[in-house]
């Protein structure tokens, strides 16, 4: 079995991209597994349902997706070895842009729109920059010259990505995308004793336990604190 891992903003267009490259994998003969993490609430599993996908789904609740998503991948590959998967495609959701749910031998796809603005790339931390692949969507809304800048954006912060370009609606390029991500000679049996891309968000204060009072006194654990004083930098 393959496994890919697909990240990317909120609302960026990663279920239209995976769907319209699971009908090309498809096609081909190949039998593709997904599962969607989220936090509070996702509707995508009755998608690929319906596009007659196995599919499983995991919400994280107050956990930061990327620990629970860590946490239960090994138990994902092995229901994907279960099921017979030629394919398994792992869904999870950036929501800080700061998330990192990439594993060293897994390819690693990140999916970010031209319409976040062209300094979002520098917003983005190692979900976008130790991925493998770039998926630029929602192109056809802006204008050539707009889609030429944002990818060069997307290319500075992660030059070594191949970057494309895909139509989640019409499905152009997916075709392209489904030929980068199975390889027959690839065998995926387990993930336990990989390693991460990438340290994951790390936090671990009061309210990380549930404390919801503000206050320097409620305050313990890793915290950090803004520097407010006067003094400016020498430069």
């Amino acid at each position: 079995m393959n496994l890919v891992t697909v990240s990317g903003p909120p609302s960026s267009g990663k279920t239209a991209v995976i769907l319209k490259t699971i009908d090309s994998l498809q096609k081909r003969g190949l039998e593709v597994g997904v599962v969607k993490f989220d936090c509070l609430y996702t509707d995508d599993d009755i998608l690929y349902e319906k596009a007659g996908v196995k599919v499983k789904k995991g919400l994280s609740g107050s956990l930061c997706p990327d620990h629970y998503f860590v946490s239960n991948i090994e138990e994902v590959t092995q229901w994907g070895i279960k099921e017979g998967l030629d394919l398994l495609i792992t869904e999870s959701a950036g929501l800080c842009n700061r998330c990192s749910p990439y594993v060293k031998s897994i390819t690693a796809v990140c999916v970010i729109d031209n319409l976040s603005g062209i300094n979002t790339p520098k917003k983005i931390g190692p979900m976008l920059k130790s991925a493998d692949i770039v998926i630029i969507t929602k192109g056809d809304i802006v204008s050539q010259a707009e889609r030429e800048v944002f990818a060069s954006r997307v290319n500075q912060v992660n030059p070594g990505a191949s970057i494309m370009h895909i139509n989640g609606l019409t499905g152009q390029g997916a075709y392209e995308l489904s030929t980068l991500l199975y390889d027959e000679k690839v065998e995926i049996k387990t993930l336990v004793g990989e390693k991460l891309r990438f340290s994951m968000p790390s936090a671990l204060c009061s309210y990380c336990l549930g404390e919801t009072r503000i206050g320097e006194s409620y305050q313990m654990g890793n915290v950090r604190k803004i520097d407010m004083s006067d003094k400016k930098e020498e430069k």
